[in-house]
């Protein structure tokens, strides 16, 4: 077993520098590092909650085919990645007064997802207050056995 203690950092290609960084700070990502962007290194935000992103660029091709997670149409690769907050209304709120888009939400189990995009339209799910959602999935499958039965 590969003895894994967390999540080192998320990399994320962006397009446009300015445009993400200011995104992520709205966040509440602090820039750490990222001097050496346009050869190639990764620009580093890091959240006060210990999450890091490394935005890498800048892109030098546009955008292939979606393998976003709320399009139809579905593709193979990572499709987004998901943050846990404490208080679902709050990051509302938080969201409208950034005028960041929500682009869906979910409902499952008693909890509430919003996704946002960021400026290159990669998917960020944001879980609201409950149990994890590996937690809910278990629940869900077991509730689902128990009715069949």
């Amino acid at each position: 077993m590969l003895e894994i203690e967390g999540v080192d950092h998320i990399g994320i290609r962006i397009s446009d520098r300015e445009t993400s960084v200011a995104f992520y700070e709205e966040l509440g990502f602090e820039f750490v590092a990222g001097a050496a962007f346009d050869q190639g290194h990764p620009i580093v935000l890091r959240h006060p909650s210990g999450l890091v992103v490394n935005i890498l660029g800048p892109a030098n091709t546009g955008q292939g085919d979606n393998i976003l997670m709320d399009k139809a149409a579905k593709y193979p690769g990572i499709t987004h990645f998901a943050v846990k907050v404490k208080s679902i209304e709050a990051t509302q709120a938080f969201l409208a007064k950034a005028k960041i888009p929500i682009t869906s939400r979910r409902h499952f189990m008693g909890v509430t997802s919003v996704f946002i995009h960021d400026p290159d339209h990669n998917v960020i799910e944001i879980v609201g207050e409950g149990p994890d959602v590996a937690d809910l999935i278990l629940a869900f499958e077991a509730r689902q056995k128990a009715d069949a039965e």
